[in-house]
């Protein structure tokens, strides 16, 4: 499996903590970028950040549908998205960054669905 991130410093931070377990040593760990084109079974998408205020680089960059896509489409078979429920819950400033969050949100809807999500 390979956990992806939206930061380099939370992947420092999954490497190191990985690298520190045998059993983990193996794990592939990026950032959205760094695995373009590749692929796994499973992959975990871990969102970083617990709240909108807690955002690097801001909502943009967090909810763009380009990163969720190229993130999520990295899973053979299986995709997590790992966040909290404040993080879809977030107060947008704009119509665009509306957008941008409804797309999470949409995707965590849709796999409520089809019987997916786990529950709160």
């Amino acid at each position: 499996f390979m956990v992806v991130a939206p930061y380099n410093d939370q992947v420092r931070l999954m490497r190191a903590r990985f690298d520190a377990d045998p059993a983990l040593a193996g794990v592939k760990v990026g950032t959205v970028d760094k695995f373009q084109g590749q692929q796994a079974p499973v992959v975990f998408f871990t969102m970083t950040t617990s709240t909108s205020d807690d955002m690097p680089r801001g909502p943009g960059f967090l909810f763009s549908r380009n990163r969720l896509n190229v993130a999520l489409s990295r899973a053979k078979c299986l995709a997590y998205v790992v966040c909290t429920e404040e993080l879809l819950n977030s107060r947008a400033h704009s119509v665009d960054e509306m957008r941008l969050i409804s797309t999470l949100c949409a995707a965590v809807d849709y796999a409520a669905t089809v019987g997916r999500a786990l529950p709160h």
